[in-house]
């Protein structure tokens, strides 16, 4: 895998894999009613995440990188299950809101882990980061309100269950530091795509969709494993408190994309998604300065 060593590298690399997954709500909306096939879109998305990343791993790794499945133990399996989680609830979300609902939920995702942290491995929250904790709720509390409104509550509350799946995923790294992250993330791939199996058969259902929808649905699934990669080669480099920062350009690009007239979505998020939106922001960005002078890195490998 190309190694990164210089930072101002490295941030253009973080960029455009944030940049990548931002398409991912784009491509759902392109979807024949993806409401309908959610098991269908989990199973081929998830089959799709386990292939690629494993032929990734060997090619990094060569004809052993299946020796990292034995590494996996507790914290893999547990955090496996917590991503496959967050893969099912996004669809589940964003079928039942706006993108930009589920998308701000999920920017919410590092004050989940900060509190699961906190919770489970006894990491200490400083005061500062409690503000910019209680900064978002407000957002997502104000959110809500408007979801509330139009109906769509059931939709940002799947927002943010995704959004506690990836935070378990990130707890369980922190937990066992030496657990093989790629893996775990293909582990999630294959859970995801054996409930959704198991869902299928049980309901009699096909396991395909349309041709378009087969499609779209590992077209979802590459963007998510190449955004992945290229994730993984900055950031080796970046620290945590700029990498929350980067991870922005995912959701601001996904609400711009389905915005965007010209590519036939024309979403326009409410006022109350705009204000409770900017104050997620604003807490990220908080978040972000306050543990500026933090260097751990959170790279995956």
């Amino acid at each position: 895998m190309l190694k990164l060593k210089n930072e101002s590298i490295a941030i253009p690399v973080v960029l455009f894999a944030g940049i990548l997954w931002s398409f991912g709500p784009l491509v759902v909306r392109y979807m024949d009613q993806p409401n309908l096939v959610p098991w269908q879109y989990l199973f081929t998305r998830g089959i799709t995440i386990f292939i690629l990343l494993n032929v990734y791993l060997f090619f990094e790794e060569g004809i052993d990188f299946y020796k990292n499945y034995l590494k996996v133990g507790i914290s893999g399996i547990i955090g496996g299950a917590g991503l496959a989680t967050a893969m099912i609830t996004f669809i589940w979300s964003i079928t039942h809101t706006t993108a930009a609902i589920t998308l701000l939920c999920l920017s919410a995702m590092p004050f989940m882990t900060a509190l699961l942290g906190f919770l489970f491995l006894k990491e200490n929250i400083s005061t500062n980061v409690w503000i910019a904790i209680a900064i978002a709720t407000i957002g997502i509390f104000i959110m809500a309100i408007g979801d509330f409104e139009k109906g769509s509550l059931f939709g940002l509350v799947f927002g943010l269950i995704s959004a506690l799946g990836f935070s378990i995923f990130s707890v369980s790294l922190r937990w066992r530091k030496e657990t093989p992250k790629f893996t775990t993330v293909a582990l999630a791939g294959i859970f995801c795509a054996i409930f959704s199996a198991i869902i299928i058969i049980e309901t009699k259902a096909s396991f395909l969709s349309s041709s378009l929808n087969q499609g779209l649905f590992t077209v979802h699934g590459t963007l998510v494993c190449l955004g992945l990669i290229l994730y993984s080669i900055g950031s080796k480099v970046i620290p945590a408190a700029e990498l929350t920062l980067l991870s922005l350009t995912e959701v601001i690009g996904g609400i711009f994309w389905v915005w965007l007239p010209i590519l036939g979505i024309n979403e326009v998020p409410s006022n109350t998604t705009v204000i409770g939106g900017f104050l997620i922001f604003l807490a990220i960005i908080y978040y972000s300065l306050i543990i500026k002078h933090n260097r751990r890195f959170i790279a995956l490998n």
